[in-house]
């Protein structure tokens, strides 16, 4: 009898091997949930809300996020593994397979015995030589962003979109995804990439091989006026935050009048004090516009009717009410800076765009702001027949656009396809095993057993047979020494560097720490009880106990 339940004789708890157990059970539970959706050929999962909503995925992060999991061990792992995904933005199924691999091979020691703090030890020398060894395995890659290294940057942006997307699809958003990347890209190579200067734009129509990069941005209103033109070119652009509508007092006042004279002459002067603002723009244009050349203007603030009217009449397309972000993003793409105040207006304070034109969709617009001659912001505009669909690509474009980016920073890559998880394991079982003394190399060979879980899973979810596959792999990574991985299609070895086939370093780095040290704690746990104001007393009437597992 546990001594906490002598002090405490209605506290539930769960001691010794069967609190291993059930946290074993939960981590390979979650493990057998997300297990099927790895690699190129891994199945979807069909997520329903309450109110009849689909969403197909398979990726692990959102899985995680969208599951509802109760139990509180399965919870733990899920909120570890989606922190690799906001760090890192790939790796969060593979940290969920790890970290339960690791605790089943573990159990098979610890059932036989093995005190749990000497496992311990021994996966965390392995996890010590595996990262080592991860430095002497990854391929050093520089300057990516050069022209003659887009097909390495290619290649990353595939591998991590194949797993996710119909390969024809991944292939298009792989050119999309290189392209705005390198639009994005800054003088200085060690200023790191703002992904935030890329605009993913949704619209319901079309194919979703209709999806494509805009060497510009679009913006998700259009014009306010029946009158004005919908599509212009050789744009001078104005982005600026200035009101073209009358204005509240910034603090209370009230303006009062004994006759109806004296009101006309109210509406009159602040009818006047805005057709002034808008001669001056007026004015600009006809100075900076030269023949076949026209104006836009975008304004953050607000733009009256009478103003839009006259804006129309001089062929002015106007855009009231721009988000703050596409605001920033217009000045990085068309050039120009933001202005304030109309007053002080200057041709160096425009922008430029070779094509401005208006789109209506039902009963929504969009304005597409294309051809800029030098920009630093683009757009990558998905489009798909239904809302899920979109999500999907959506999903896929945000790993696909982090795993580039992290190829970059890292400056290197890792050969793909199970090539790093199942030449680190030959590395832990010939080299390290050898070299660690006592019980602790029991720890180290869970540890390299443990790696295998991502080959394994490959080929089980590519249709092949399991063993067959793994024993060819470790044959020719022994004849030839080479990194080997596996071909998804063939179920034979191949050489990831000729295929194209490649992952980040920090995804491997941060899943290696993630799921050892997840794993670490729950070996480590001996006694699970139920906490809190209420463990002292007497359970009500029909109230349920632990979540389910405990």
């Amino acid at each position: 009898m546990s001594r906490l339940q002598e002090l405490s004789p209605h506290a539930e708890i769960v001691s010794a091997d069967a609190a291993r157990a059930v946290n074993v059970a939960a981590a390979v539970g979650l493990q057998a949930v997300l297990k099927s959706n790895l690699g190129p050929r891994g199945t979807l999962k069909m997520l329903v809300g309450g109110a009849g909503q689909i969403k197909l995925t398979k990726d692990g992060c959102v899985l995680l996020k969208e599951m509802q999991i109760q139990h509180p061990t399965a919870c733990m792992i899920a909120r570890t593994a989606t922190a690799q995904d906001d760090v890192t933005g790939d790796g969060t199924t593979t940290t969920v397979l790890m970290c339960g691999e690791l605790l089943k091979q573990a159990e098979r020691y610890a059932s036989e015995g093995l005190h749990p703090r000497v496992l311990v030890d021994g996966l965390d020398i392995a996890r010590d030589a595996t990262l080592e060894f991860l430095e002497t395995f990854k391929v050093p890659c520089t300057q990516l962003l050069l022209s003659s290294n887009t097909e390495m940057l290619s290649s990353m942006a595939f591998t991590s979109l194949n797993t996710k997307l119909d390969r024809d699809l991944a292939k298009q958003m792989t050119r999309a995804i290189v392209q705005a990347i390198q639009c994005i890209a800054t003088n200085t190579p060690e200023e790191p990439l703002d992904l935030n200067r890329i605009e993913i734009m949704s619209m319901q129509r079309k194919l979703t091989t209709d999806s494509r990069f805009i060497n510009g941005i679009v913006l998700d209103h259009g014009g306010r006026h029946p009158d004005m033109p919908t599509t212009l070119t050789n744009c001078h652009v104005m982005t600026c935050n200035v009101t073209f509508e009358y204005e509240k007092t910034e603090v209370q006042s009230g303006f009062f009048y004994s006759n109806a004279q004296e009101r006309e002459k109210l509406v009159e002067s602040e009818r006047k004090w805005l057709d002034e603002r808008c001669k001056l723009v007026i004015d600009f244009k006809r100075n900076v516009c030269q023949e076949g050349e026209s104006f836009v203007m975008i304004n953050q603030k607000g733009i009256d009717p009478l103003s839009l009217d006259i804006f129309a009449k001089e062929g002015i397309l106007c855009l009231r009410r721009a988000k703050r972000r596409n605001m920033e993003r217009l000045t990085l793409a068309c050039g120009g800076s933001p202005i304030h105040s109309v007053e002080d207006l200057s041709p160096e304070m425009l922008g430029y765009a070779g094509k401005v034109s208006e789109v209506t969709i039902g009963e929504d617009k969009f304005t597409f702001v294309e051809e800029c001659k030098h920009p630093k912001s683009c757009t990558l505009l998905l489009q798909g027949p239904n809302a899920h669909s979109i999500e999907q690509i959506k999903d896929a474009v945000r790993d696909g656009l982090r795993a580039t980016k992290n190829a970059i920073e890292d400056k290197a890559v890792v050969p793909g396809g199970g090539a790093f998880e199942l030449a680190a394991s030959m590395h832990l079982r010939n080299v390290v095993a050898k070299s660690t003394k006592g019980r602790a190399k029991l720890g180290v060979e869970a540890f390299a057993e443990a790696l295998l879980i991502v080959p394994k899973t490959l080929a089980e979810n590519s249709g092949f047979d399991v063993q067959e596959c793994l024993l060819k792999l470790q044959d020719e990574r022994q004849d030839t020494g080479l990194a080997v991985g596996l071909d998804c299609a063939t179920g034979e070895p191949m050489i990831p560097a000729d295929e194209g086939v490649w992952d980040n370093v920090r995804v491997k780095r941060q899943c290696l720490h993630l799921s050892t040290a997840l794993a670490d704690q729950l070996l480590l746990v001996d006694e699970v009880m139920r906490a809190g104001k209420q463990m002292g007393k007497a359970p009500q009437p029909g109230a349920g106990g632990m979540p389910p597992g405990m």
